[in-house]
């Protein structure tokens, strides 16, 4: 829970498929995001005004009001990013989303990996360029804290100065503490799900991290190997 009472930037659903929202929600919320949900266009544009979140996901066939004009009602007076989930995998949907105003879109039937990936990429692009975000979330783990508005990482109170990825790759595992990060959703959240690099990257920015952060680099005790799978943060 962090210091305005959510656990953090808030996203809001509009999908009418009962079983695809609470699995959608469900993905969130076990990253560490808070959800509201709506189930048609007219529910979801009034939620969307009185929760101001962070990031919209919003289903392209709706009920009542379509996907599309709810993004242009939206759009009238907010810059919330949104991303648009469509069962339609054709250019003309797409061109149509984005012309609106939608910032990515996803076709069913798509990872829940992938969203995450795509639901961090835009919350982090949206932060940057100043736009509305979960105000004042810190995370906290043993001797570490990262303040994501200020950008700043502190370890027993003292500031310490990370790189750009090497922010992105802490707050990652952060936001999934005391859990597997896995490899490839590490990979996919910090780099792109379109990078093709070298996998070592990320062991070179562990690496990097691990002499920054830990009081015995060579014996990390906060953010830990899980042998053949990933990387764990651990609350110790």
């Amino acid at each position: 829970m962090n210091e305005t009472g959510r656990r953090g930037p808030l996203v809001v659903v509009i999908e009418d498929e009962p079983a695809l929202a609470e699995s959608v929600r469900f993905a969130l919320e076990t990253e560490g995001f808070d959800t509201v949900g709506a189930v048609d266009g007219v529910d979801g544009v009034a939620t969307v005004r009185k929760h101001r979140p962070a990031l919209v996901l919003l289903d392209v066939m709706l009920p009542g009001m379509t996907g599309l004009d709810v993004c242009r009602q939206i759009r009238r007076d907010s810059d919330v990013p949104i991303i648009m989930l469509t069962a339609r995998d054709t250019e003309a949907d797409k061109v149509a989303g984005l012309e609106l105003g939608a910032d990515d879109y996803v076709t069913k039937p798509f990872s829940m990996r992938e969203l995450m990936a795509r639901v961090r990429s835009q919350i982090r692009r949206s932060s940057r360029s100043g736009q509305f975000i979960e105000s004042n979330e810190v995370l906290r783990g043993g001797r570490i804290t990262l303040d994501i508005d200020a950008h700043e990482v502190r370890v027993d109170g003292e500031v310490v100065e990370l790189r750009p990825k090497e922010f992105e790759l802490l707050e990652t595992l952060m936001r999934r503490t005391n859990r597997l990060s896995g490899r490839d959703v590490i990979i996919d959240e910090v780099w792109g799900s379109s990078y093709f690099g070298d996998t070592k990257t990320l062991d070179v920015h562990i690496k990097r991290l691990r002499q920054k952060l830990e009081t015995d680099p060579s014996n990390p005790v906060q953010i830990v190997t899980v042998r053949g799978l990933g990387y764990k943060f651990v609350d110790g």
